[in-house]
């Protein structure tokens, strides 16, 4: 009991720094607070596509960045009331970019001082509070505890616990109060519940270190000592998607649990919620305890919208109860940029646009990653030869040397492209769009089977006498192209008139059918071997070769090395989609 106390007076002190707003109470003594949200910026402060070097476009005419989120939060604040209005943001925000890469592999702000170009846009703009995402932990502990303390807004995370006590090893909770004229002050409690993936895909970074806890769980536990403090609102922001499932298996709590805690934990008024990158512009769930309805609302990705979620607050026996409540999503395409934001992000959008334009080779023709999902491509032929070269040069002269050394790369970017001539920084990050480090494990030929079987679920079955529709072959079940893997090293063939289990055939190494024991070391991302996309036997095989070499980093290494990308060096077709045996392409 004394050790629970001391948390929550500690919390509660830390909550005594929130500056006071105010707000005024109409005469039927009711007043109304808007709560604003983002979520899943991923270090997006301008309009800007880093890949291709132009202004963001997309086939939806999305904008995207904090610049043009301000822009809208402005208007917010000036219709509203600034004293009437806060904003959150839930998680996912300092990676995803060159940008955010930049000041964290490049120089990265823990060992220079300088200041997060996330924290300096977010603490111009002025966020009341911002909960951890999973991608937050991608840089390790260090760089994210300089960022949480670059931060004016406390940032949130009450089911990132430490590993050894179980107690927060974030700020669970804060409460902002606003100062209502003549009347009873209005005070909004926001938990913030980060993702427990973390444990998963970022177990390089966190093992031993931190825990991360049940979603719901952590909700029971913090909501009654929120409302106890005298929260009138209570807002969750939660980096958990709604739909209940996970990516990966039981041994972990839900990964995308917001609405079940919008159902089964009383008092919540609200769920701010992220990850899935969705637009949710307004969901009601039904507490499952009290009857209440509890409002949803998520604002898509990389600042494409706000969130904005307007309470009705009613004195009810000298309290104010929220006798009302509806939320919106604004899209940021409809505004200009913040020109206060875009210039203050000059300088260290100007260093990212250079560092990102370097020429590191020149590729003697152009390889395109358009049809890389469905066929053996050149370009990923290129990942597949600086992942196996990187990994038997790490294992030589060990007693795993004698090996045949595999490879798996997916298709991240169908956009892709490595243009004839000069291949910057750009190319190789716009190729290889994630922060994964190179590992290596060993399976056997049957693990390697079942691994391929798995992969090939992405496709979905293609009858006899259909036409091939290539906007209908790929990605059933919802598969993102992420989690098709393919596999450079051995051959084999896809059949995509078989189901789903008995689609790989010809697998074979130099020419001879593999055997069901034999051994193989195969080069993997650490996203798949920690259990990404939940794929066989990877989390349980023994890892030979774990050197924390950034994929994306070893590409431009490589590069920069032999100055030169000519397929002919490195292109080798070992895997085709068939159909009942015939080549469908």
């Amino acid at each position: 009991m004394r050790s629970k106390k001391l948390v929550v007076l500690g919390v509660a002190g830390l909550m005594a720094l929130a500056v006071p707003t105010v707000a005024y109470a109409s005469p039927d003594k009711s007043v109304t607070v808007t709560v604003m949200g983002t979520s899943d910026l991923h270090g997006n402060t301008l309009n800007w596509d880093y890949f291709n070097n132009a202004e963001f476009n997309d086939s939806k005419a999305n904008d995207v960045g904090l610049a043009k989120v301000s822009t809208l939060v402005n208007k917010i604040r000036r219709e509203r009331g600034a004293d009437h209005t806060l904003l959150f943001d839930s998680g996912d925000t300092i990676q995803g970019t060159p940008l955010t890469y930049y000041y964290a592999k490049v120089k990265p702000v823990d060992k220079t001082g300088e200041i997060h170009p996330m924290a300096r846009a977010m603490n111009a703009i002025g966020y009341d509070a911002v909960t951890l995402g999973n991608h937050e932990f991608n840089y390790g502990l260090p760089l994210l505890a300089t960022w949480v303390k670059q931060m004016k807004a406390p940032v949130l995370g009450a089911n990132a616990v430490h590993a050894k006590s179980g107690l927060p090893a974030y700020q669970p909770f804060t409460i902002k109060t606003m100062k209502i004229k003549g009347e009873k002050p209005v005070r909004v409690g926001v938990l913030g519940l980060t993702n427990p993936g973390v444990a998963i895909w970022d177990k390089a970074n966190v093992e031993g270190k931190l825990r991360f806890t049940d979603l719901v769980a952590s909700a029971k536990k913090w909501v009654p000592v929120i409302r106890g403090l005298g929260a009138d609102v209570v807002v969750v922001t939660a980096h958990a998607g709604d739909s209940g499932m996970s990516s990966y298996g039981s041994e972990l709590p839900i990964e995308n649990a917001s609405a079940m805690v919008a159902e089964q934990v009383p008092g919540i008024d609200a769920v701010l919620f992220g990850h899935a990158h969705n637009e949710v512009a307004q969901k009601f769930v039904t507490n499952k305890v009290t009857g209440q309805q509890v409002l949803l609302t998520e604002p898509s990705r990389w600042g494409q919208r706000l969130s904005v979620i307007d309470f009705k607050l009613t004195k009810k026996h000298g309290k104010w109860a929220v006798t009302g409540k509806s939320s919106a999503t604004l899209n940021t395409n409809t505004v200009a940029e913040d020109p206060k934001i875009v210039a203050l992000m000059k300088k260290q959008h100007d260093t990212t646009v250079t560092y990102v334009n370097t020429v590191v080779a020149q590729s003697k023709e152009q390889l395109l990653a358009a049809e890389s999902p469905y066929k053996d491509t050149p370009i990923l032929d290129y990942i597949h030869k600086v992942q196996t070269e990187t990994v038997k040069k790490a294992l030589e002269g060990t007693a795993d040397a004698a090996l045949p050394v595999l490879s798996i790369a997916a298709p991240f970017s169908r956009s892709a492209t490595f243009p004839a001539g000069p291949i910057s920084v750009r190319d190789m990050a716009g190729l290889y769009i994630y922060d994964n480090t190179l590992m290596a494990v060993k399976l056997t030929g049957t693990q390697l089977k079942d691994y391929l079987e798995y992969s090939a679920r992405y496709f979905n079955q293609l009858a006899a006498d259909a036409p091939i529709d290539l906007s209908a072959l790929t990605n059933a079940g919802g598969t993102p192209d992420y989690n098709y893997d393919q596999f450079s090293g051995v051959t084999y063939d896809v059949d995509v008139a078989k189901p789903v289990g008995q689609r790989i055939a010809g697998l074979s190494y130099q020419g001879a059918p593999v055997a069901a024991d034999q051994q193989f070391v195969v080069a993997i991302n650490n996203y798949r071997q920690s259990g990404g996309g939940g794929f066989p036997h990877v989390t349980t095989a023994p890892v030979v070769y774990n050197a924390q070499v950034e994929i994306r980093q070893a590409l431009i290494d490589y590069a920069t090395a032999t100055g030169v990308i000519d397929p002919a060096t490195f292109t080798e077709p070992n895997w085709k989609l068939t159909r009942d045996g015939k080549p469908l392409f």
